[in-house]
């Protein structure tokens, strides 16, 4: 079972995804011995956005005395990867170059001296955060979007019909899990052109 709280960050490790490296499907197990249980994989969200590019926190449960490493299995379709990140024997981890948007998977692995891996924990995913989809009119004076949320932030909507001059028109209450939330603007009927933006808090 996963878990989704906050991870104390003591290290500054960053991995970029770059996908199409290396593919692997979740299996069941992925050697013998070892004798250690699955890692537990935690997520935090971690508020930094340059041009879409964002990133997120991973953590997970040592695994023991007999782990030399881990390693982060991360894709866009549950249970079949398309990266491998060795991080050692560090149990938090920074992943980055996530696109808005995009829902990624992730897995662990515990690994011993010899290489040996354990099963993969359960996949866990994770929509990111700061696109806005718009959904069309619900009818002909209303228009309806979507976009995906960041667990402990909430957000402002803002509307502009020249991207110059911004009004707030509405606020999503803070939220506590990643995913997809709607809205939608009763008053758009009433302009020939509106513009709308996200601001995150």
């Amino acid at each position: 079972m996963f878990l989704l709280n906050q991870i104390p960050i003591s290290r500054k490790e960053s991995c970029k995804m770059e996908f199409g490296k290396e593919s692997r499907k979740s299996r069941a197990s992925t050697g013998q011995g070892g004798g250690w249980g699955i890692v537990l994989l935690a997520l935090t969200f971690i508020c930094y956005n340059t041009q879409g590019v964002q990133n997120v926190s991973l953590g997970w449960n040592s695994s023991g005395s007999a782990v030399a490493g881990y390693y982060l299995y991360c894709g866009t379709e549950a249970g079949v990867y398309t990266n491998r990140i060795n991080i050692g024997n560090n149990t938090t981890t920074f992943v980055s170059g996530l696109q808005e948007g995009q829902t990624y998977h992730f897995a662990v692995t515990a690994y011993n001296s010899a290489g040996t891996e354990s099963a993969p924990s359960g996949d866990i995913s994770y929509i990111t955060p700061g696109k806005l989809i718009l959904t069309g009119p619900t009818n002909s004076a209303s228009v309806s979007m979507k976009f995906p949320v960041a667990p402990n932030h909430w957000y402002e909507v803002q509307a502009s019909t020249d991207m110059r001059s911004w009004t707030t028109i509405g606020q999503t209450p803070t939220a506590s899990s990643n995913a997809w939330t709607q809205f939608t603007d009763p008053q758009a009927g009433q302009f020939s052109t509106r513009f709308y933006r996200l601001v995150l808090h």
